[in-house]
């Protein structure tokens, strides 16, 4: 199950769990209202049998698939990937992730520009509004294996911060401020 808190402004180490003391932690509803972040929780053992990814994938309209995995031993430029992803950047398109194995870190911004850290593992499914600002790093684990989905063509492309003037931005902070409406 996903955990969500608020964390400090920590940029040295993104694999260290850098948090207030005590840690704020907050629902997976609050995480939604402050941020448009969606979650959704999947069995890994059955979601090829089961209906539930398929029906979300019709739904929501995603219609490409890969798998990633993201570890020392299977991605080329290991550190410089690492340092990439956790740079502070957002998309044009939704970020969807289905965590197959493995755990990690996605940090997104809400409305006061503070960061939200989100613990994902096995089971746990997030879909990141286009126009968040975010980042991903793994955790000490330094291992996470997940499909990632997307609405036609894949656009890998980040645009890193600051990106205020693209259209994506300006419409994800209008649902910021007017609210966000679930897709499910």
């Amino acid at each position: 199950m996903v955990k969500a808190w608020y964390m400090d402004n920590e940029t040295t180490d993104q694999r260290l769990e850098h948090h207030r003391n005590p840690p704020e932690f907050i629902t997976l509803e609050e995480l939604y209202n402050k941020t448009g972040v969606e979650y959704f929780s999947l069995n890994v053992h059955t979601y090829t049998t089961d209906g539930v990814l398929d029906k979300i994938k019709k739904e929501r309209g995603y219609s490409y698939e890969d798998e990633m995995v993201c570890s020392k031993e299977c991605l080329a430029n290991y550190e410089e990937k690492i340092k990439s992803f956790f740079t502070e950047h957002l998309h044009t398109d939704e970020e969807i992730r289905f965590i197959l194995d493995g755990s990690g870190y996605f940090d997104v911004r809400d409305g006061s520009d503070q960061w939200i850290r989100i613990a994902v593992s096995a089971g746990d499914m997030i879909v990141i509004p286009s126009g968040i600002y975010h980042r991903f790093t793994l955790d000490t684990n330094n291992y996470i294996k997940a499909k990632r989905f997307f609405i036609g063509e894949p656009v890998w492309l980040p645009h890193n911060r600051p990106a205020d003037d693209m259209e994506c931005r300006q419409r994800y902070l209008e649902k910021l401020h007017k609210g966000f409406v679930a897709a499910h």
